[in-house]
């Protein structure tokens, strides 16, 4: 007879890790998940391991608002280094093409304007999308040649924020679901006749969870030696704090629990037109769902 696996503990709330550099988001994620001793868990936002910053962890019922941060808007720090093109287009590649220009700072801030908003972007042959089943990373490392097709994406803001020689460019990027930074920069790099590659990347915000607020790995191995690593988890609705709220009584509870939907009191001055809302009973969200009306109809319902 084989060993039983262990099943872990039934915890549930949001750990918003600042993820250390060298490291996937799938490795820290289970890191984490092993320190804190989690039976579920997930992560919301692939970051490369040369990425690090603000990686969202999700354990319990609080799994169940991932697509929510997934599709939360975020902010990156970025550092481009120009002369060189890489087959990653970031400093773990091979060099791919060369170029002697270096954009001044007057340069850099006449192109951005044009990446802002919906923009269209071809993602890096480097990426996690799938082609044919397969990981695009996978085939590009096999020497296959990747073809993806464009995509809108949005980007809300773009910022030069520093020249600190005339190798290096800093910039900030606010952002919608599915840019790529490494895009970002390639087809800025082009827009300025140049070759560059990305040399930082720091995720400074997902949503509602900002950078200065995360927790290093190394802060939570040690409270996890001081048995105390689950004081750094947040409430599930933390990652809820963008939707309508609706308060209802512990009868309603109990039939939004069973798939039920039920009648509640007007909102009064909340934006009922939002595609989601969620109900709260006393200190507890109970269930995601749409509210037509003064009827609320359960779409996904958290467990105690």
């Amino acid at each position: 007879m084989g060993r039983s696996r262990k099943k872990g503990q039934n915890i549930t709330g949001w750990l918003v890790l600042d993820k250390p550099l060298g490291m996937t988001s799938t490795q820290a994620l289970g890191k984490v998940r092993w320190l804190l001793d989690a039976k579920k868990a997930g992560h919301a936002g692939t970051l490369d391991p040369l990425a690090s910053g603000v990686l969202p962890l999700a354990f319990g019922e609080a799994t169940k608002t991932i697509p929510f941060m997934m599709d939360a808007h975020k902010t990156y720090a970025f550092t481009i280094q120009w002369g060189a093109s890489t087959t990653t287009l970031d400093a773990e590649g091979a060099v791919t093409a060369r170029s002697d220009h270096r954009p001044s700072a007057e340069e850099i801030k006449v192109v951005l304007p044009g990446f802002v908003g919906q923009i269209e972007q071809t993602p890096p042959a480097f990426s996690a999308i799938k082609v044919d089943g397969k990981r695009a990373y996978d085939l590009a490392r096999a020497g296959e040649e990747v073809v993806l097709k464009s995509r809108t994406v949005r980007i809300d803001a773009l910022h030069l924020v520093d020249v600190p020689d005339a190798d290096h460019a800093c910039f900030e990027v606010q952002c919608g679901k599915g840019t790529y930074v490494r895009s970002l920069m390639r087809d800025i790099a082009a827009a300025l006749g140049c070759e560059g590659h990305v040399t930082v990347l720091r995720r400074t915000r997902v949503g509602p969870f900002e950078v200065d607020a995360a927790i290093r790995l190394d802060e939570v191995i040690q409270a996890a030696e001081e048995q105390a690593a689950l004081d750094f988890l947040q409430p599930l609705d933390a990652a809820l704090g963008h939707l309508a709220r609706i308060e209802i009584n512990a009868e309603q509870a109990s039939d939004l629990r069973m798939g039920r939907a039920i009648v509640c009191a007007p909102m009064g001055n909340a934006d009922t037109a939002q595609p989601l809302v969620y109900a709260h009973c006393a200190t507890e969200p109970i269930a995601l769902g749409t509210l037509e009306g003064e009827i609320f109809k359960p779409s996904r319902v958290f467990n105690p």
